[in-house]
């Protein structure tokens, strides 16, 4: 018995990208978010986080980059999900495409906020 494989050749473009984005992301998302959901709701619970235990944690650089990748990767996985949701309600590729940079914009201003909220720390008097 012999087995045929087939080869495909698959475009190199923007709409393979974030289809090969929304996998990767998707995998890398499944330990930084149960990581955070043992650390934060079950180890120390979410009624003892206050402004005193963001500034102990991000203390450390670590714990910094971890959030940074956590924000990062969520929201441009969530982006990409709504973005190709709103590809099926979107006909022409005019609107698709303005439709597309005005989700990056708002995933980039967004993305700036928390990373400069994440970097800048917490400052206690």
């Amino acid at each position: 018995m012999t087995v045929r494989v087939r080869q495909v050749q698959t475009p190199k473009n923007f709409e393979t990208i974030a289809w090969a984005w929304m996998r990767y992301s998707g995998i890398l998302l499944i330990p930084l978010v149960w990581i955070h959901v043992i650390l934060q709701d079950v180890l120390v619970g979410v009624h003892r986080i206050d402004l005193d235990y963001v500034a102990m944690r991000w203390a450390l650089l670590g714990w910094r980059v971890y959030d940074a990748l956590l924000l990062g990767f969520t929201f441009a996985h969530g982006m990409n999900g709504l973005r190709q949701v709103l590809n099926d309600f979107v006909h022409t590729e005019s609107a698709r495409r303005l439709v597309a940079r005005l989700l990056f914009a708002f995933w980039l201003v967004i993305t700036l906020i928390g990373a400069i909220a994440i970097i800048g720390g917490v400052r206690q008097p």
